[in-house]
């Protein structure tokens, strides 16, 4: 009770730091990219933005090898457009850039139908990076907590569809589980071989491997819708494996890379760290070819992935476009297309699944987002194969038999308060989704529906001004 007291403690601190930390005076040694012609830059920070008449100046972020910028980071060693970035924070200390970023979203979520549930609860995660020249490179170090076991339970969140975790030895359907307590702990190296090209190695004993897309909550395409995607397990579920370690070879507008991991997703235990495997194998090929577009496509081969059935191994192919540009002074659109396909070991054909989501920061106080999926689901999957959980009189399938579902979800937010160092804002988002009509009696009709109400808080965007 007190281990876990003080776990919860010192990830609750390490959010609101990552939320709350203001801009440091102090200036960081910045290296310029001049061979970068065709790549927008973001403006430094204009501090006459701010509603609460902050007049420190902007601190200057360090960038990475071969002037590349630090905004351009995704989740684990991706990369996004350079021309749209996530909302974050950069101080100087004695020669470091502490990079503070996070989420956190009090929600009511309720979803319709047989299967759908309602829950009060909060989705939350913050990161802290910290980065410093080293050797002739830049070493960072990071870490990435959330405290959603305990603010939406081990059971995690309701969401229509939604498959593939499991809870006390039984498949969760229909409902999103929770993110692990130690979400990321990594070190990263990078360094010229070059003046254009450039190795790196990434060593996690949590992390992300070099596989799919940026992941759900680091895209500038959805960061701020709170649900996950339905078609997580075709292509990011993999963004927390607990052992990963990842080698790459880049230009300033490509990168090949491959990766060693545990291919065994997270157990129900959020709190701990699951033993540390390195037996899957992942390749990633990622084009950035102008600042406005960033293009991936990678294979993997899992080992075991899911724990309910353990002698399945599991072909994986990723594929995504996302692009991004600026929009007015304050504002930036992005938007991404993403594909995943999964080949059980013992199956003959694949399942496949397709998103396409935007998010438009039209201005300081509105933002947009939208979400439209596609994905092929079996009855496993769904819990179909089983007559306990479906309703009386519904003959049950059998468990490789293949769904085609989707879901089109859209939202808006509008800030409510805004300081120098983040923003809150009330948002809503509902969502329809599809079944075959073999489905209906199981949920309800055709077109069950979910719909959440939350507030958000998250930092600015340095880099725009304010946003």
């Amino acid at each position: 009770m007190v281990a876990a007291a003080l776990v919860r403690a010192a990830a609750g601190a390490v959010i609101v730091l990552a939320l709350a930390a203001p801009p440091a005076h102090a200036q960081h040694q910045h290296h310029p990219d001049s061979t970068r012609a065709d790549t927008i830059r973001k403006p430094a920070h204009d501090m006459t933005a701010m509603s609460m008449g902050d007049s420190a100046p902007p601190h200057r972020m360090m960038t990475g090898a071969l002037g590349i910028p630090m905004d351009r980071m995704g989740s684990g060693t991706t990369w996004i457009p350079d021309a749209v970035s996530l909302p974050s924070r950069h101080v100087g200390a004695r020669g470091w850039d502490v990079m503070l970023h996070g989420f956190v979203f009090g929600q009511y979520d309720h979803q319709g139908g047989p299967r759908g549930d309602a829950q009060l609860g909060s989705l939350n995660w913050g990161m802290l990076m910290l980065s410093h020249d080293l050797a002739g490179g830049m070493f960072q170090a990071r870490t990435m907590l959330s405290l959603d076991a305990a603010t939406v339970g081990n059971r995690g969140y309701p969401l229509l569809l939604q498959s593939g975790e499991a809870y006390r030895g039984e498949p969760l359907h229909d409902r999103q589980h929770p993110h692990d307590f130690l979400m990321e702990l990594a070190a990263l190296y990078e360094r010229p071989l070059t003046s254009d090209v450039a190795w790196s190695l990434y060593v996690a004993p949590s992390g992300e491997p070099a596989l799919g897309p940026v992941a759900f909550m680091h895209r500038t395409s959805g960061m701020d819708i709170p649900t996950a995607n339905i078609t997580h397990h075709w292509q990011d579920a993999t963004h927390i494996s607990f052992g990963a370690v990842t080698g790459a070879i880049f230009t300033r507008r490509v990168k090949l890379e491959g990766s060693v991991f545990n291919g065994r997703e997270p157990d129900e235990h959020r709190w701990g760290i699951d033993r540390i495997r390195l037996d899957s194998y992942s390749g990633r090929l990622t084009v950035n070819p102008t600042a406005h577009w960033s293009l991936t496509a990678g294979y993997s081969w899992l080992k075991s992935p899911e724990a309910l059935h353990p002698d399945e191994s599991l072909h994986r192919l990723t594929a995504s476009v996302l692009h991004g540009r600026k929009l007015g002074a304050d504002g930036q659109w992005s938007s991404a297309l993403i594909w995943g396909a999964n080949k059980p070991s013992g199956h003959h054909g694949m399942t496949h699944g397709v998103l396409g989501e935007t998010e438009a920061v039209l201005d300081a106080r509105n933002t947009v987002f939208a979400r439209a999926e596609y994905v092929q689901k079996s009855a496993d999957d769904l819990v179909l194969d089983d007559a306990s959980a479906v309703p009386a009189g519904v003959a049950v399938f059998d468990a490789d038999h293949v769904f085609e579902v989707g879901a089109v979800s859209a939202g808006y937010i509008r800030e409510l308060g805004r300081w120098r160092w983040a923003t809150i804002g009330l948002g809503a988002q509902g969502t329809i989704n599809v079944v075959p009509g073999s489905l209906a009696e199981v949920y309800g009709s055709r077109t069950p529906v979910g719909a959440s109400i939350f507030l958000r808080l998250r930092p600015f965007h340095e880099a725009m001004g304010g946003m």
